[in-house]
């Protein structure tokens, strides 16, 4: 038997809270491109070893960190002076029957193929350059992946999701994915993708500072600058006039916002030149400013909510068959998301799921259901859903391998 605890919980409702505080780190941001080439270098490996071997082995390519490089800058452009660096690390599978496994290879040629794709400013073979770090796995971590049927847990380690967002949340989500989408660059294409979205909502007035470089080979002048400034703007006042565009309204939860303002590169000064203005010349902040880590970007259900409890694991990297600081952490939302729409009647629900290592991951050393607000509900309704999806984890697996479930 499972052991699944529902309880219910006497408190007011994130949405019906009088302070809310929710932020988004778009796809230029630093800590968003760790996460991201992490996440993209462990699917590789699994189809890797899939293809090869028909199974996968342990590994942990969770570590990494984005050192800043140094650039010069000036209206109309600028050049790189060092290159930005990412550092990826800790185990993994080099070696299977005698065969060596070019995973060092691997990793930089996939992390390569991220950029090409999602920051047009970076040439991956000239404005940054890559160190991988691994290891061998532990032999103790290795004898898990031996075993038929669910795997045992990797880690002692628990995850936390919950649902439905409120309105706040899937404003700010929406606002980042608008900002940094296909027809927003081609409409701007003097933008860059480190977008950076905090909302504060204060009863019933959400106010939104949105950071967004400005690229420097577009921008002629500080005049230019504000120019374009203010068309973006002015765009950005059109999308909040309805900002939930796209979003099914049926997963969130809230009362209609009175007001939305948005508050763009607030730094900005006038008569100040380059040092009043947000400009960039390969479009992150990365490039001299900032460096990034995996693990500090956005939670897995791609924000990050302050009013909410979160894990402190860093899903990006994770191997997805056995590490429950990644299967657990997308596992909750997942499961909150089901227990909200099949059983209905709340306002909202917490979902925390507890490993111990070596145990098999359908078998958590408990699953504690929250609900709130709404009306009673039947815990063995929740029960039947919980344990209907843990009975299919290996189904749940195979589809984080598929990088069906994103992490950032």
């Amino acid at each position: 038997m499972r052991k699944i605890v529902v309880e219910r919980l006497e408190h007011l409702p994130v949405y019906r809270q009088k302070v809310e505080i929710v932020e988004r780190k778009g796809i230029g941001h630093p800590d968003y491109i760790c996460d991201a080439l992490a996440e993209r270098v462990s699917l590789a490996l699994c189809r890797e070893y899939l293809e090869r071997y028909g199974r996968i082995f342990h590994f942990n390519i969770d570590k990494g960190l984005l050192v800043a490089g140094r650039v010069e800058r000036r209206f109309g452009g600028g050049r790189v002076i060092r290159p930005m660096e990412f550092i990826l690390g800790d185990r993994a599978t080099l070696e299977v029957g005698g065969e060596r496994i070019d995973v060092e290879g691997l990793a930089i040629e996939t992390s390569r193929a991220w950029i090409r794709e999602n920051l047009r400013g970076v040439d991956p073979s000239r404005d940054i350059g890559f160190r991988v770090l691994l290891s061998p796995a532990s032999e103790e971590l290795v004898s898990i992946f031996k075993k038929e049927g669910p795997l045992g847990a990797n880690d002692t380690s628990a995850g936390v999701g919950y649902a439905p967002l409120t309105i706040t949340e899937a404003v700010v989500l929406n606002v980042e994915r608008y900002l940094n989408s296909q027809g927003f660059k081609k409409r701007y294409p003097f933008t860059g993708e480190d977008v950076k979205v905090m909302g504060m909502r204060r009863e019933g007035t959400l106010s939104l500072t949105i950071a967004m470089p400005l690229l420097a080979r577009y921008v002629e002048s500080e005049d230019d600058y504000f120019a374009k400034k203010s068309e973006v703007e002015e765009d950005i006042r059109a999308f909040l006039k309805d900002p939930l565009q796209g979003v099914d309204l049926k997963r969130v939860k809230g009362e209609p916002m009175k007001r939305i303002e948005a508050h763009l590169n607030t730094l900005d000064e006038r008569g100040k030149g380059l040092d009043g203005v947000y400009l960039s010349l390969l479009g992150t902040s990365a490039e001299d400013a900032d460096s990034g880590q995996v693990g500090r970007g956005n939670r897995v259900n791609g924000i990050t909510s302050l009013n909410r409890p979160m894990s402190t694991e860093a899903a990006a990297g994770k191997n997805p068959v056995s590490h429950v600081g990644k299967i657990y952490n997308i596992l909750s939302h997942r499961l909150a998301e089901e227990i909200f729409e099949k059983v209905g009647g709340m306002d909202e629900v917490y979902v925390w799921l507890l490993s111990q290592i070596g145990t098999p991951i359908d078998s958590p050393s408990v699953v504690s259901v929250q609900v709130v607000g709404g009306r009673p509900v039947k815990e063995s309704e929740i029960m039947e859903v919980v344990d209907a999806r843990l009975s299919r984890i290996e189904e749940f697996c195979e589809e984080l391998i598929e990088g069906r479930h994103p992490v950032c």
